[in-house]
């Protein structure tokens, strides 16, 4: 099992920026991709960024240039730098990793933390 356990969420204005945090603990030493996702009101969760357990990044289009996505390995420990934020990045920003055991995958997501952005 992997308990994860997000911060760094909050109320910003437009323009300015946040830093997420999501802590990994448990069966950590399987860990393969970790990432961000958001869901807003009325919405589906949908893709922010994830990186490999090699430093690979992918990125939503719609954050590409303002998020950056870090990761350390040592401290089971995934970040998402948000900056240039705007009002439709408001969103609940959830943490996922997948962990690998065998020929298996296991998914595990955070408790979201909410990010809003007013304009």
């Amino acid at each position: 099992q992997v308990q994860l356990v997000e911060s760094g969420g909050g109320l910003v204005q437009a323009g300015g920026s946040l830093r997420l945090s999501c802590a990994a603990s448990g069966s950590t030493s399987s860990i393969s991709v970790m990432g961000w996702y958001r869901q807003a009101p009325g919405n589906q969760r949908e893709l922010v960024a994830v990186i490999s357990n090699g430093g690979s990044t992918n990125y939503a289009d719609p954050v590409k240039g303002r998020f950056t996505i870090s990761r350390d390995n040592a401290k089971n420990t995934v970040y998402l730098q948000m900056n240039s934020l705007k009002p439709e990045d408001t969103a609940v920003y959830v943490c996922h990793v997948r962990r690998l055991q065998g020929a298996f995958a296991f998914d595990y997501w955070g408790q979201g933390t909410q990010v809003t952005v007013s304009s």
